[in-house]
């Protein structure tokens, strides 16, 4: 590195802790922030009103120290009379190193000065709050519909895309609909030749509508709608809206019950993961490893019925923990499956790293540096293979849960690394579940009454609620109004985070590398529509 690059990392370093301990004219520091811990709750009123200048110091200050945008929504203010901002904007910051949410709002009206440009990662949230609310971020780059969601405004698809001039540079235009069982999404490619300049990603076509939805809904039909937000993360979305349901209500989940939702959650990592390795192999048409992960998967899914009924765990998690228990005859039936399992998955992945042509296809494509990765606010299994150590299950631990797999992280951020670390995953998801079956604490499964979830919820208040699913950690946030009933609630899934980085990945790759670079992340559609 040199002289002037140390400097000059030096320099931000100093004014990242000079902001962190109150060294702007706002003296703005993380104590004027509420701190949570995962999974918590705290009066509204405790939330702290900043004006717009000491918000953005603060979000400046922690995104310079390391720290991450969660969430990031809007909330009508309501006609409190207190002054003419007609919403908030809060802000959740996830502290990794405190193990610490850092949460703080903001008073806006009709606009406000855009925060994306310091701050890429909020370039999203910014365009989403703006389609739903119409707040307008002032001098945002990119302000473009996100999810189509607004019903004066263009149906999705329709807007224009960004283009590069040249005699010699084309369009291929790719979706929204595809080839085979998957859902809507277009993709728009700026190439020179083969060589990918630009990848504009559109979509949008599956919005539901589910924080409204949710904010309106009774109790009874809560969990159902949660399920089905991403339904291959129904374990990590239903916990998450769980453990805001518990700790707003004061009913804390059993030991027993926190412990098999450890287990689905895992089982739920497993399945994902060897389907895509069979997927990333097929993509680069290895047959052995692709047919082999196929079977693979559906034996994880098998594990899941065995413990629930169920193939995706519906109705495994509710309030105050889990509906459906594991004897000792169970318990090692399904410990003994896993090993075998385990031992196939193997198998069918060892022959990746032992072949010289598929290797040379996953090395070096569609690479994310980390510190794009960083920069774009990338979360979960994309940012470990960057080489960025994100893992909720480490940093922001729940209560109550045995000690997590230990944390695996690759450097190379391409889609050998992806591959690579859901391999890694794999073994370390398989030991982990053999472990809780072998060790699971005794007792109830779930609080008494779980059937009969009524308990009014605490009134005027927020709770925020992390789960690591298997493509990254899952956020829900929730608040309450005078009556216990939610006036808000946002969600995000790890693919809102993630889609802006396979499109940077593509970037400089050739244009038949697509399939596989998307697959190597294997984000979803419907989670980041909602």
């Amino acid at each position: 590195m040199s002289a002037a690059s140390i400097t000059t990392t030096t320099r931000r370093d100093a004014v990242a802790r000079h902001l962190l301990s109150g060294g702007t004219p706002e003296k703005i520091s993380p104590s004027d922030a509420l701190p949570l811990r995962n999974g918590a709750t705290a009066p509204l009123d405790a939330v702290p009103v900043m004006d717009f200048a000491s918000f953005r110091h603060w979000l400046t200050a922690l995104l310079s120290a390391g720290c991450r945008i969660t969430a990031f929504f809007a909330v009508p203010r309501g006609d409190d009379g207190k002054d003419d901002a007609s919403f908030f904007l809060y802000a959740v910051v996830a502290d990794d190193n405190a193990g610490l949410l850092r949460l703080a709002r903001v008073g806006v009206c009709g606009a406000y000065p855009s925060l994306t440009r310091d701050m890429p990662a909020l370039h999203l949230f910014e365009r989403v709050i703006y389609e739903k609310w119409g707040l307008l971020p002032e001098n945002h780059p990119w302000l473009k519909p996100v999810r189509f969601d607004n019903p004066t405004g263009p149906a999705a698809g329709e807007m224009e895309f960004y283009r590069i001039a040249g005699d010699e540079v084309h369009e291929v235009s790719v979706g929204p609909i595809h080839a085979g069982v998957i859902e809507c999404g277009h993709f728009r490619f700026q190439c020179l030749g083969e060589e990918v300049l630009h990848l504009e990603i559109s979509l949008g076509y599956h919005h539901r509508g589910v924080e409204v939805l949710l904010t309106g809904m009774a109790r009874s039909r809560l969990l159902p709608l949660v399920e089905a937000v991403a339904g291959d993360s129904t374990v990590a979305h239903t916990w998450a809206c769980c453990a805001l349901l518990e700790r707003l209500s004061g009913v804390l989940p059993t030991s027993r019950g926190q412990h098999l939702r450890a287990l689905a959650l895992e089982l739920e990592r497993l399945a994902c993961h060897t389907g895509d390795l069979g997927a990333i192999a097929g993509d680069v048409g290895f047959l052995p490893t692709s047919a082999y992960c196929g079977r693979l998967r559906g034996d994880w899914l098998n594990l899941s019925a065995m413990l629930c009924g169920s193939r995706f765990s519906r109705s495994m998690i509710v309030p105050g923990g889990a509906t459906f228990d594991v004897d000792a005859a169970l318990a090692r039936d399904l410990v003994n499956k896993t090993r075998q399992t385990l031992r196939d998955v193997e198998g069918a992945v060892r022959l990746i790293w032992i072949s010289p042509s598929v290797m040379s296809r996953l090395t070096g494509i569609g690479i994310l540096p980390s510190t794009a990765a960083a920069s774009l606010g990338i979360v979960g299994m994309a940012a470990r293979s960057s080489g960025l150590a994100l893992d909720v299950r480490h940093s922001h631990a729940l209560t109550d849960l045995p000690e997590p797999p230990a944390m695996c992280t690759k450097k190379n951020g391409d889609v050998g690394a992806r591959a690579a670390l859901r391999h890694t995953e794999v073994q370390s998801s398989a030991a982990f579940c053999a472990n809780l079956l072998e060790n699971i604490p005794s007792g109830a499964i779930c609080a008494p009454n779980w059937r009969n979830f009524t308990r009014p919820l605490a009134p005027e208040h927020i709770a925020v609620a992390l789960v690591e699913s298997w493509r990254g950690e899952v956020c829900h946030v929730a608040l309450t109004d005078a009556k216990g009933d939610f006036a808000a609630y946002a969600i995000v899934d790890p693919s809102f985070h993630n889609w802006a980085g396979l499109a940077y990945a593509l970037r400089g790759q050739q244009i038949s590398d697509f399939p596989l670079c998307n697959k190597s992340f294997n984000l979803s559609y419907c989670g980041h529509d909602l």
